[in-house]
């Protein structure tokens, strides 16, 4: 199989589809690799090193568009990519389609088959390919809030580790997922005071055991998110439903009894967010502020650790790049039922029910979609 990485053109965006030994992998296994030119500086992987592991490096993203059976990237297509896309044509990578209708239609449009890292599954029923960038956001996620919360970027001055005689600082997190999780081991390591809402107790307790006493938990009603609200000194977002739009937790008037200053960071803003305020900001321009609370939704936060973040996504997505490209797209698909719970378009179709439910289209069955 032909298979095409381009460079990555989302502002600020320095993390690359395949590394190097990636593409090592797939050479042995007799298919070829077009990279595009510079798509792997910013981890600090040269042209030479993806030639030396067997690829064909190539001027230009369209070329690549063109030519390659299989496209596989970090974070979803631009407007100018999408239009070089074409019918049969197969697209590997972060999509969250449910906050994004101009991509959807684009999609559907093209006739590519699109299969979305977020919703791949395991056997045990977890999301494998979106967990190692979860790892990252949610371990950014505190060292962002501490960042923002210095007076000198527009916050209320707070260390989140306090002081001696000084009390630490406070961060609400909302959700116990991945994210979540650890943003309280890292928020707990520097000394702040973490309270964790989540909608369901196991994780909670599984937290708790895990984080230890100091970790403050709850179920996450309105009455109690509200609460913790007006003394958070920086509250992280991580709710979230796979493949659909996240759960809007927080509402404006919400923002009303919190700390002037208090920043909130909103890792779930690939799926539109869990505050009602929040919008998508990008890493040249990371925040903005609403009734004097500040808002961090940057939508690709782990590429800003390029060079951590694409070899731990690399570990998880090579197994399933190499199924596809081994048997054919469509083989693969048919056959691996966790492989095909990535499967979000297909030939102008939708056939991720969320995607569907949020974009106003209508389900078609995958497998059928596949011809199977």
């Amino acid at each position: 199989m032909l298979i095409g990485v381009p460079k990555e053109i989302k502002v600020h965006e320095y993390r690359v589809g395949l590394t190097p030994e990636s593409v090592r992998e797939l050479v042995a296994g007799g298919h070829r690799v077009l990279v595009q030119h510079d798509a792997g500086a910013g981890i600090g992987a040269t042209d030479a090193d993806y030639a030396s592991a067997g690829a064909t490096v190539v001027a230009g993203a369209e070329e690549i568009f063109r030519q390659a059976d299989l496209i596989v990237k970090v974070k979803e297509p631009l407007a100018q990519e999408r239009a070089w896309l074409r019918a049969g044509q197969a697209l590997f990578t972060y999509l969250h389609l449910a906050a994004d209708a101009e991509q959807t239609r684009d999609l559907v449009k093209s006739g590519v088959v699109a299969i979305a890292y977020e919703t791949v599954t395991s056997p045990a029923g977890k999301l494998p390919l979106l967990a190692p960038m979860s790892v990252v956001a949610g371990r950014m996620a505190v060292q962002v809030a501490a960042h923002f919360l210095e007076r000198t970027h527009g916050g209320r001055g707070v260390l989140l580790a306090g002081a001696t005689g000084v009390p630490p600082g406070r961060v609400l997190i909302l959700g116990a997922g991945v994210v979540g999780s650890n943003a309280a081991l890292i928020a707990l390591g520097m000394g702040a005071e973490v309270v964790v809402l989540s909608n369901s107790a196991a994780p909670l307790e599984q937290l708790k055991a895990d984080l230890g006493p100091r970790l403050k938990t709850g179920i996450a009603t309105p009455q109690a998110i509200a609460e913790e609200l007006r003394g958070a000194d920086a509250v992280i977002a991580s709710a979230m439903i796979p493949g659909g739009l996240a759960p809007k937790l927080v509402t404006r008037p919400m923002l009303a009894s919190m700390k002037q200053g208090a920043v909130v960071v909103d890792v779930s803003i690939d799926q539109g967010g869990c505050f009602e305020t929040s919008r998508p900001t990008t890493h040249a321009d990371p925040v903005f502020t609403v009734d004097g609370i500040i808002h961090y939704c940057v939508a690709n936060m782990p590429g800003a650790v390029p060079g951590t973040s694409t070899y731990a996504l690399n570990h998880a997505t090579l197994p399933f790049v190499k199924r596809l490209a081994d048997y054919g797209v469509v083989r693969a698909l048919v056959e691996d039922e966790h492989l095909r719970m990535g499967l979000n378009i297909c030939r102008g179709a939708v056939t991720q029910r969320e995607v569907a439910e949020a974009r106003g289209y209508p389900y078609s069955d995958p497998l059928r979609t596949l011809g199977a």
